[in-house]
């Protein structure tokens, strides 16, 4: 009785079942003809299961009914009505995501319409296209299916690859089945980045500006939200492309970073707007490791290893950096280091040329440290979870959609194919199961003679090796088609044994006839030596060291591996340089800008940071462990100050618009510019870094101390008033000179002063608006529904000029343009903080010192554009002797590195003393910067940003032999000799190695030399 009762439930659950699934397998597309509607339940037997990354069952049965996982387990015994399918020890896996594809997106094309705004209720810029739904666009390729299928892949999530805003992304199956019925989530995620796209507008043209772009779109959108609820009697305005961004808010946000320093930069986006994005890096993280960490994102990682270079030509050699060297070397390297320091990631296939080299590339990951545990959860539960669907798949637990993928053996090893893929319980054979795999080492028997023959697979076609007599071996061509072997080797010179034979899959053997060179018939067998049991737990075998280089800081030329012990993760100098608690120069020529001038014979201590003591024989405290340098014959300077540079950028014009007031030049640092330790060489320790001159109102300046090897965040000036760069005469106008086909406002140089009246007349308007409504209570603004004023961080940098918390640097040459700018700003109650270029300074010195202005200026550039024909060499002298406070500044990486030159110039044309001079360089451009009061001169107190040089700092014969800053040393000659034979070891290493590989038969390119950014004022170069 109770054995039919438990009948009776069985069969009420399995139509209780049926019956929903029925219901739930309803479609609304009509039927031609009577419904046919089939239900598929499948066995599959005495496989090695992975469930997930976790859990492993050995000899398991897995169950699958209709695209579901029902139940898995050891011994379980089959339904009778299932379909069996006998894996006989093969593995099943569940099967990869991928969370960054385009695939089944329409293809990407540019428009060839110059800024034409989008017909619709749209917003005003094109690069954001927040309003783009991938599931309303996308489409089934099943042979770009088949390339992803091949290599695991089951499940994507797939959105437009175009703009700064891309809209939302779709979680599809990679089945064969139609678009309704392929959709697992319509809107799965938001995508963003910094690249523009396919965008015709100009707006933005450089990374600076794709940064502001991307800014400004989250405040306009938190804008148009609040201003549509408080007004309660609808917006102002109706706009679908910020609507549609507030709902991407609701979503995952995956932002394309592609790069370390751009992952970086994402980040602090993200934070700003208290956004965690799911960064999608560039596959060289482990470049700034710590720094990655630090962000404590989750990451989706490719895995596209750059190809092998061709550096048999030595001149083809010196085209690539030592960074693409090392890249080269490195990359798979990359996991393995973001597991090891605990980041969170996944692994997707984009970026790769090929799809087909996915499962090698991740193979050649596990080879360089990445454990297969790992390898397998970032494919599997981590981008499930990454976008909360990990109950759906990612894993083969009860009630699971059934994708999945069926392999020859351990995924991992290099030899295992993917027979098959299931995608939503729809199957999709890439190798018969059915076809034994005859892999492994045999003993041939044929006559009297015994041969040892390993038979190995590549795709589907076999090959074998067969051990002759004497240690000899021979090629053999080995075919295996419907349980027949066809085998020919060559066994004694170029005579050939032909033979042919059937397999026994049971015993493992093949039996045939043959025949000899001579034509004499012959009987063999050929049996199998080694049998890899695959039911049995894999013995995980220790890993050998690679040989490979090591990370140094920055991933460049002269950088610095990490020191051998590292301490806490915080002490970053640690990582990088040895640090000196304290530093004690002996017997040096001091040049301290103080009242005291050149001090003989002086002794200069410094301990955390600061100079502490200045006096002849001081001994440090045993204690201190001071490094003690001999300054005898040398000469101690502050640092130099370069207060117009454009070095450590990727990008310096954003020229698109008349003001880009709203970009930063701190937002595209880049550390890793080789012109920064040349600069260091030259004994630079500060620098501003300027927008360039494309536009009247300009970006924000951005001041730094050469940190070499530090990161983008640590090289700035701490607590540094803000500047902005301002800009006249022909660059502005592009009506000749930069951009000349951008027809934009204005064109000539009366338009740029109605410019600058203009703009400063909106941002009064717009302090005031700010201003009354931070006046208001939350009680007024509630009850008379007062929306706030929309925030534009365009003019935000301009009302802080009018508030003086930012300060002018302004490109200028011709004096009325220079005495117009000083009308506009006495006339709207502003200043200009620095007049530089100012070649034309000496006409108008005495209105300059009236209106309080600094003079930063070249020392004899003249004649090099029509604008600069009155220039003249004794500028400097003259402005200064007027009283206007006069620098000497670069505008170039190269003169950057020779500006104690530059100020001795300016003894020669105008007779200065050697202090002026000097001060022209160091304590001036302090003063213009508003950090004088720590660095510019030696003064016990100050910063310990310093220079000793071999000679009289001003002498042509003067070098540098060590460059100090914050009490550390940045640049040391000896250090530099080191540092300059490390580099060339090292690049003889690496292409050793690459000429190693190219032997081996791997596949080479030629390099390509990248071109080095030397910006100016007057520089192209987007940085997009």
């Amino acid at each position: 009785m109770t054995n039919i009762l438990r009948m009776q439930k069985i069969i009420f659950l399995f139509i209780l079942m049926m019956v929903t699934w029925a219901v739930n397998a309803q479609s609304t597309f009509p039927n031609n003809g009577a419904p046919n509607i089939t239900h598929s339940l499948y066995a599959f037997t005495n496989c090695t299961l992975h469930v997930d990354a976790d859990v492993t069952v050995i000899n398991a049965s897995l169950l699958v009914q209709d695209g579901k996982v029902i139940r898995f387990g050891e011994k379980l015994e089959a339904p009778k009505e299932a379909i069996n399918v006998d894996l006989k020890g093969k593995h099943i896996y569940p099967a990869f995501i991928d969370l960054y594809s385009d695939y089944g997106m329409p293809e990407v094309k540019k428009t060839n319409s110059n800024d034409i705004s989008k017909k619709g209720a749209y917003g005003w810029n094109q690069a954001i296209k927040s309003e783009v739904e991938a599931q309303k666009v996308f489409s089934h390729n099943q042979a770009k299916a088949d390339e992803l299928r091949k290599q695991g892949f089951a499940t994507v999530l797939t959105a437009s690859k175009d703009g700064i805003v891309r809209g939302s992304g779709a979680l599809v199956f990679l089945a064969n089945a139609k678009e309704n019925e392929s959709i697992l989530k319509d809107k799965a995620a938001g995508f963003y980045s910094f690249n523009k796209g396919t965008s015709p507008q100009d707006y933005p043209e450089s990374l600076m500006g794709a940064i502001a772009l991307l800014r400004q779109t989250y405040y306009d959108a938190a804008w148009y939200a609040l201003a549509s609820s408080a007004t309660k009697q609808g917006q102002t305005e109706y706009n679908i492309t910020l609507d549609a961004f507030n709902k991407l808010q609701e979503l995952p946000s995956i932002f394309e970073g592609g790069d370390k320093y751009n992952d970086i930069r994402g980040k602090k986006v993200g934070d700003e707007f208290k956004v965690k994005y799911i960064i999608k890096g560039g596959g060289n993280e482990y470049q700034r490791l710590y720094d990655i960490q630090n962000t404590f994102s989750e990451f989706i990682i490719p895995i596209n290893y750059p190809e092998a270079l061709d550096v048999e030509d030595p001149y083809d050699a010196e085209q690539a950096s030592l960074g693409d060297l090392k890249h080269w070397e490195m990359a798979p390297v990359n996991l393995a280091m973001l597991e090891k320091n605990h980041v969170q990631f996944c692994i997707t296939s984009a970026d790769l040329k090929n799809k087909s080299d996915f499962l090698k590339n991740l193979r050649k990951a596990v080879k360089y440290g990445l454990s297969e545990k790992t390898a397998l959860k970032a494919l599997t539960f981590n981008p499930a979870n990454f976008i909360d669907v990990q109950d759906k798949i990612g894993s083969l637990k009860q009630g699971m959609y059934a994708n999945f993928f069926i392999a020859s053996k351990d995924i991992f090893e290099e030899d295992a194919i993917i027979y098959e893929t299931w995608s939503n319980g729809i199957k999709h054979v890439y190798s018969d199961l059915s076809i034994p795999d005859i892999k492994g080492t045999y003993q041939l028997a044929v006559d009297k003679n015994t041969y040892k023959i390993e038979v190995t697979k590549d795709q589907d076609n076999y090959a074998g090796l067969v051990y002759l007599k004497d240690s000899a071996k021979a090629k053999a061509n080995v075919q295996f088609k419907n349980n027949l072997l066809t085998l020919s080797f060559p066994y004694d010179t170029s005579l050939v044994l032909r033979l042919s034979g059937n397999y026994d899959e049971s015993a493992k053997l093949f039996r045939g006839t043959g025949q000899y060179a001579d034509g004499a018939w012959i009987n063999f067998t050929m049996t199998q030596l080694q049998i890899a049991d695959t039911t049995k737990p894999k013995v995980v075998i220790a890993k050998s060291k690679l040989d490979i280089g090591k990370v140094t800081y920055p991933f460049t030329a002269y950088g610095e591996p990490e020191a051998e012990s590292v301490g806490l993760i915080n002490d970053t100098w640690r990582k990088f340089k040895n640090r000196y608690d304290a530093i004690l120069i002996k017997n040096v020529t001091v040049w301290t800008n103080e009242s005291d001038s050149i001090l003989k014979e002086y002794d200069v201590y410094i301990t955390e940071g600061k100079i502490v003591r200045i006096a002849p024989n001081i001994d440090a405290p045993q204690l201190a462990f001071a490094k003690i340098i001999d300054g005898k014959g040398m000469h101690l300077t502050p640092g130099i100050i370069d207060e117009h540079s454009h070095i450590a950028l990727f990008s310096v014009n954003e020229g698109a618009d008349a003001s880009s007031a709203e970009v930063r030049m701190c937002d595209v640092i880049n550390p890793d510019d080789i012109n920064i330790y040349r600069q260091l060489a030259g004994g630079v320790t500060t620098a501003q870094l300027l927008h360039g001159s494309a536009n009247p109102i300009g970006g924000q300046s951005c001041l730094i101390k050469l940190r070499w090897g530090k990161n983008p965040d640590e090289f700035k000036y701490e607590k540094a008033d803000g500047f902005i760069k301002f800009a006249l005469g022909e660059n502005v106008k592009h009506s000749n000179g930069l951009n000349p086909d951008v027809a934009r406002f204005p064109q000539t140089r009366m338009g740029v002063e109605q410019f600058y009246y203009d703009y400063f007349t909106r941002a009064k308007a717009y302090k005031k608006a700010m201003e009354d409504f931070g006046k208001l209570s939350p009680k007024e603004i509630e009850k008379n529904k007062i929306a706030s004023p929309r925030r534009d961080l365009d003019l935000d940098a301009i009302a802080e000029i009018l508030d003086g918390k930012r300060f002018i640097t302004c490109h200028s040459y011709i004096q009325s343009e220079v005495l117009m700018l000083m009308h506009v700003a006495d006339s709207m109650k502003f200043k200009v903080n620095t007049f530089t270029h100012i070649l034309e300074g000496y006409k108008v010195a005495d209105k300059m010192k009236a209106h309080g202005a600094n003079a930063s200026t070249f020392s004899d550039w003249w004649a090099y554009k029509l604008e600069v024909m009155d220039a003249i060499p004794y500028n400097a002298a003259m402005l200064t002797k007027v009283g206007v406070n006069t620098a000497i500044n670069s505008d170039d990486a190269e003169m950057g590195r020779r500006l104690n030159q530059e100020a001795a110039k300016s003894i020669k044309y105008g007779k200065l003393s050697e202090i002026q001079a000097l001060k022209l360089i160091t304590l001036n451009p302090a003063k213009m910067l508003h950090i004088d009061d720590k660095v510019g001169s030696i003064k016990v107190g100050k910063v310990a940003d310093l220079v000793l040089w071999t000679d009289n700092p001003l002498s042509v014969y003067a070098k540098v032999n060590t460059t100090i800053i914050d009490g550390q040393i940045y640049y040391d000659v000896n250090d530099d000799a080191k540092l300059h034979a490390d580099t060339q070891k090292e690049r003889a290493r690496l292409i050793a190695k690459l000429l190693a590989e190219k032997n081996k038969g791997t596949k080479v390119i030629k390099p390509v030399a990248k071109k080095q950014n030397k910006f100016h004022c007057d520089s192209e170069e987007s940085g997009l």
